[in-house]
Parts: structure tokens; sequence; C-alpha cells
């Protein structure tokens, strides 16, 4: 900006986005103070570097408001887990479908992940089954993320909320 542009010619922009064209650094610097404005390094690795005539604090206001209501916009999406292990009863298992369900409708994603105790995980295929199971029942409102793996002595699944584009397309069909 102004005084800290090093290179000896530059190729200039005016404030409406015009051509002036290429002048030295100094020649720049002069015309943009003529014009109460600041002159700033918009592309340094051009040959010559492009400058804008603008009002610096204008501009850095205007981005940091733009910075703003981008951060506004963003969704932060957690990732909650349901635990169970692969005896869980009928109703057990439903307690953790609604919680699930909750989750997703959320917009969060959920792992769900089954521990093995002991012999239990010889039967990491009930484990399975119950962890297809639940991602049928939620793929009204999720999608499975990562299909069932096994991880040391548990099983994990993930699912992701579904995007409500997705939702609005499946009711139209």
């Amino acid at each position: 900006m102004n005084n800290e542009i090093r290179a000896r010619q530059v190729r200039v922009v005016d404030a409406n986005g015009d051509q002036l064209g290429i002048m030295s650094s100094r020649e720049a610097i002069n015309m943009a103070g003529d014009r109460g404005l600041d002159l700033v390094e918009v592309a340094p690795n051009a040959k010559p570097p492009v400058c804008r005539i603008m009002d610096y604090g204008k501009h850095r206001y205007e981005q940091s408001k733009r910075d703003k209501a981008a951060r506004k916009k963003q969704r932060v999406i957690n990732v909650k887990e349901v635990r169970m292990s692969p005896k869980i009863e009928e109703h057990d298992l439903q307690v953790k479908y609604r919680a699930a369900k909750r989750f997703l409708k959320s917009g969060d994603k959920v792992k769900v992940s089954v521990r093995f105790r002991g012999r239990e995980i010889v039967h990491s295929d009930l484990a399975r089954d119950k962890l297809n199971t639940l991602a049928k029942e939620l793929q009204d409102v999720g999608t499975v993320e990562r299909p069932p793996r096994l991880e040391g002595r548990q099983m994990i699944a993930v699912l992701a909320p579904k995007s409500e584009v997705n939702q609005k397309a499946e009711t139209k069909n």
C-alpha cells in the first residue's frame, strides 16, 4: 500500500475498474493522493504489478463485513456418538434409533459404535446386522457415510444427515 510498494513500474486501475495504464509507482502514489485515496497493490506477482486506487479503510471495512457474513452462514457439523453393545435388546435399540434420528435431524453426523467385551467379538456379524438395520431405519433422514467396520474391539459406522435438497427431491418422487 502506498509507499510500501517496491516496484518501479506498476499497472494502475482506478476505483471504477478503468485501466489508467503503466506508470512509475511515484506517479501512481501522487495520483492517488490527489484524489484523496490510497494506492493498493492487488496483484504483486503480475508483470508489472497491478495496483488499484481505492479507499483502503473502506475496503478493509467491507471485507470484514463480507467475512462476518460468511462466518454467519457457515454451519459447524458436530459428530454425536451413539454407543451400544452387540446384545442390545429391541426396546433399547429403539431408544438409540430415536436419539440418532434426533441428531441427524438437527444436522449433526452420528457415529454409531458397538463395543465388544470379552468373547463378544466372536459375534461381530450380529453387531454388523444391528448397525445395518439401524442405518436402514434411518435412511429417510441420513445416509451411510462410512459402512460398519471393525476397529479394535469396537465396530463403527458413521451416518451423515441428508441435505435438505436431497430430502425435497425424494418427497417429490
